[in-house]
Formats: C-alpha cells, sequence, structure tokens
C-alpha cells in the first residue's frame, strides 16, 4: 500500500493516541478518516493538524451503536470508493476491582466498548478491506498480555481483542488483509496511564477485604520508578504508521523496547510470528 493513495479510517481520535495517528498518517500521506463520537470535541484534533499543515475528515462513529459503525464505513465509501486501512484505537480506561467495587453494568460497558466496538468496526469494513487488500491495526496493551491487579475489567477486554485478532489474523491473511496489534506500555501523556482516571483515596476506601492488598499494590507501583519506561503518545502514532505502511507488518508489535521486554516475560514469541506461522498451515496457507 502506498502512503500517498491509502484512505485510513482511525477511531478515538480526539484525544491521545487516536488524536496523534490520525495527525501522524495524514503527515505520511494517507486520508484520514478522523472519527469520534461527538465531532463537536475534535477542536484538539483540528488544531494539531492544522500546526501540522495537514487535514483530516472528522466525522461521527460511537463504536458500541452498529448504526454509526454501518453508516461511517458506508459514508466513507461513498466519498471515496474505497478504504485501505482501519486503526482501531476507541476505548475507554477504568480502575473499578472487579470483585468488590464495580458492577457487572459496569464490566458489560467496559466490553462493549473496549472489544465489542473493535469487533464491529472490523466486521464493518473488512468488506472494503479485502477489496484493497488493506490493514487492521489495532491498538492493544501490554494489559491484554499480561494482568494488571485491580484492572480486571480493562484487562479482560484487552486480552479478549488479543485473542480475536490473533484468531482472525490467518483467515484475513489469506483474502488479503494483514492484521496487526500494536501494544503501547505506559502512555505517559494520555489518561490510560500507570492509575488511568482513579482516585486511589476513593478506591482504597471502597476495596472493603482487599483494602490491605490495594495499598501493597499501590506501594510497590510507587516504588518502581514506572515514569522511566512511559512514551508519548505521539512515539505510540508513529509505531501505528510504520506499522501500516510495513510491507509485512508482524502481529504483535510492541511500541517500545520496554513494552517489548515486558512482554517477553509471558511470551517467548514476542511479535507473533511463530504463532501466525503455524495457525497459515491450518488454513492451508505456505
Amino acid at each position: 500500500m502506498t502512503a500517498e493513495h491509502g484512505i485510513v479510517l482511525i477511531t478515538g481520535t480526539s484525544s491521545g493516541i487516536g488524536l496523534a495517528t490520525a495527525v501522524a498518517a495524514a503527515r505520511a500521506g494517507y486520508t484520514t478518516v478522523a472519527t469520534m463520537r461527538e465531532p463537536g470535541r475534535a477542536g484538539a484534533l483540528l488544531e494539531a493538524a492544522g500546526r501540522a499543515g495537514v487535514s483530516v475528515d472528522v466525522r461521527r462513529l460511537d463504536v458500541t451503536d452498529p448504526d454509526s459503525v454501518a453508516a461511517c464505513v458506508d459514508g466513507i465509501e461513498r466519498t471515496y470508493g474505497r478504504l485501505d486501512a482501519v486503526v482501531n484505537n476507541a476505548g475507554i480506561s477504568n480502575f473499578d476491582p472487579t470483585m468488590e467495587m464495580s458492577t457487572m453494568a459496569a464490566l458489560r460497558a467496559n466490553l462493549d466498548v473496549n472489544f465489542f466496538g473493535v469487533v464491529e468496526v472490523s466486521r464493518a469494513a473488512m468488506p472494503l478491506l479485502r477489496v484493497g487488500r488493506g490493514r487492521l491495526v489495532t491498538i492493544g496493551s501490554v494489559h491484554g498480555v499480561v494482568g494488571q491487579p485491580f484492572n480486571e475489567a480493562y484487562c479482560a477486554a484487552k486480552f479478549a481483542v488479543e485473542g480475536f485478532m490473533e484468531s482472525l489474523a490467518p483467515v484475513a491473511e489469506a483474502h488479503g488483509v494483514q492484521v496487526s496489534v500494536v501494544v503501547p506500555g505506559f502512555v505517559r501523556d494520555t489518561s490510560f496511564g500507570i492509575f488511568p482516571d482513579i482516585n486511589r483515596k476513593t478506591v482504597q476506601a471502597a476495596s472493603g477485604p482487599y483494602a490491605g492488598t490495594f495499598a501493597d499494590y499501590v506501594a510497590w507501583i510507587g516504588s518502581q520508578g514506572w515514569a522511566a519506561a512511559g512514551q508519548l503518545a505521539q512515539e505510540v502514532a508513529e509505531v501505528v504508521v510504520r506499522t501500516l505502511r510495513a510491507e509485512q507488518p508482524p502481529f504483535r508489535v510492541p511500541a517500545n523496547q520496554w513494552a517489548a521486554d515486558y512482554l517477553a516475560d509471558k511470551l517467548t514469541d514476542g511479535d507473533g510470528t511463530a504463532v501466525q506461522t503455524l495457525a497459515r498451515t491450518w488454513i492451508g496457507l505456505p
């Protein structure tokens, strides 16, 4: 795929990694369809695009609304006649320990955005991606491979994304579509940090029999010097664009060396090549 002629759909572009990726993709020459649930929140994206000297096509897309997803993908086809790549980025962070604080409704809401939303967008886009022999890139997380205590719902959703995409990848490849998961670690300038969107004292007070364990975990986190492991959203965005442009991208793409080393503690097949090579043989690919 040549960057100059690629149409890319990116979800969740009002802030963070999605915003940075939309601008980076446009700078790389992609026609960038930058989507978000509330287009009225596009101000920061449009300002960043203006500073970079590029333009983006802002459209509404709510990953939890099938009609919204279908309307967006259909609109892209009507406007451009093609779709070459999708970046699944939209997601929510939460830090409600499932065993004590959280509710089943909150757990389902987390999965609805972070997992089922990814599936909805991917399913809707796949017919066009097959025609264009395109790319399907999803923003994963180190917590989709290594579980994080007291963050069960988010980790469960990201584990599900990893499993879904790893299963889909060889089948999609057989039909011309390359599938990759970009795996950031801690991103310092987004809400998805070491402890995203939480008040530690509130969590502590609501943790019931787990309060002591939570306090120990917070103390351990504080002793680890995680800031040195973090990266910026722009750095992740650059990895995403390189993945889009790579002739043969790996399935799993750690976004920095810290993430690669962290995953290596659990995965001996760090970039997913061995698993994908095996899976290809299951469906008759060389």
